[in-house]
């Protein structure tokens, strides 16, 4: 008997609000979707974000006016080690299932977000990687076959044609009938936790590099990571205003203009957490909004905020900031709409909280503090 090692199974909370972000992400993000074919440019374009450590912050930072990108300096994948998996591993997943992976020489790691398969070319077993999900865009995998279609729904027919020896995902993809498939066809298939946060980033790490076989690399994944994000919060407690009131209030916006869907992110969405992180004041919490929940004129009213961040598909849904605001018009009338003060981020970065975080948080950083150093 090969002793396994255990995860925690993630609370009922999380596992609801992991499955609500991975239903509404998966309903907004359809064929029609910009960013579910291609890199999105945002509001402007956008270009690459200095270290904040590095800029001149503004003195208030509110004293801003414009649409802002955060784009992250260097999206290249820098591998952690060559590591080679000792196998097998028998795991425990987040579904509480026991998995046995005997073979890492074929890998599917897929998710929405494109987190998972960034995370094992992070831990240096990219080249086992035969095929990808359409979140998956940085430049070493892009040659990958995509084993989505209309968007992000798994094809049972794509995946069994790339005979893969071991299948990493969670519950934001589906049809669910088609991971059960691959399981009946004996594809080993460990479903890792699906919440993205600050707080897991970690324990999602050491998921994937467990059930691969490379847990020294997880190790150094996980440190090395950390440390890149102590960093970049070292620099924003530099520049994020000591006094909360002084702070931006902030709201999250996730929009799919062609579907219609309009959605403000709260608790538990992930968002939370960035917005913490980046030193502004989570005004969801003040209207006790949790989850994700559609958008109304009153709790817009009711937030009055002076940032809002949103993915660079749903600005472009839109046609940016002058046609958001006329769908929304409430959020005209706010110090946000008001100043046009809006920072987007590619859709599969802003929220994908694996190995590229410090980056993420430091483009947004920039953005928000110092969006003079990439205007």
């Amino acid at each position: 008997m090969i002793p396994h090692p255990v995860r925690p199974v993630p609370t009922p909370r999380r596992l609801l609000a992991a499955a609500s972000a991975a239903a509404l992400l998966l309903a907004g993000c359809g064929l029609s979707s910009p960013a579910a074919t291609e890199r999105s440019g945002g509001a402007d374009g956008g270009t690459a974000a200095p270290r904040l450590a590095d800029v001149t912050p503004l003195a208030d930072p509110r004293d801003w006016t414009g649409a802002t990108s955060a784009v992250v300096a260097d999206e290249t994948v820098d591998p952690v080690a060559e590591p080679a998996p000792e196998l097998p591993v028998t795991v425990t997943d987040a579904q509480g299932t026991s998995v046995t992976v005997e073979d890492a020489s074929r890998v599917l790691a897929l998710d929405v977000h494109g987190t998972l398969a960034r995370t094992v070319f992070e831990l240096g077993l990219g080249d086992r990687v035969v095929g990808r999900d359409i979140s998956t865009q940085f430049d070493e995998a892009a040659d990958l076959p995509l084993v989505t279609q209309n968007g992000h729904d798994l094809a049972a027919e794509a995946i069994l044609e790339l005979d893969p020896t071991v299948i990493l995902t969670d519950t934001s993809l589906g049809p669910w009938n088609v991971v059960l498939q691959m399981r009946d066809a004996g594809i080993p298939v460990v479903v890792v936790d699906g919440h993205r946060g600050l707080d897991n980033v970690a324990e999602l790490t050491t998921q994937v590099a467990t059930a691969l076989g490379v847990p020294d690399a997880g190790k150094a994944l996980v440190e090395r990571t950390a440390a890149e994000v102590a960093e970049v919060r070292g620099a924003l407690a530099d520049v994020v205003p000591a006094e909360e009131t002084d702070r931006l209030r902030t709201l999250f916006l996730y929009v799919r203009g062609q579907s219609g869907v309009y959605y403000l992110f709260g608790e538990d969405s992930g968002a939370d957490g960035l917005i913490d992180a980046l030193g502004l004041y989570d005004v969801a919490e003040e209207i006790g909004w949790d989850g994700m929940k559609p958008v109304t004129d009153e709790a817009i009213v009711a937030a009055q905020p002076d940032l809002v961040l949103m993915m660079s598909g749903g600005l472009d849904s839109v046609d940016g900031v002058a046609g958001l605001l006329e769908r929304l018009p409430a959020l005209a009338n706010t110090p946000a709409g008001e100043h046009e003060r809006f920072v987007d981020m590619e859709d599969s970065q802003i929220l994908g909280f694996g190995p590229q975080t410090a980056e993420v948080l430091n483009a947004l950083a920039v953005a928000v503090y110092a969006p003079g150093s990439v205007s």
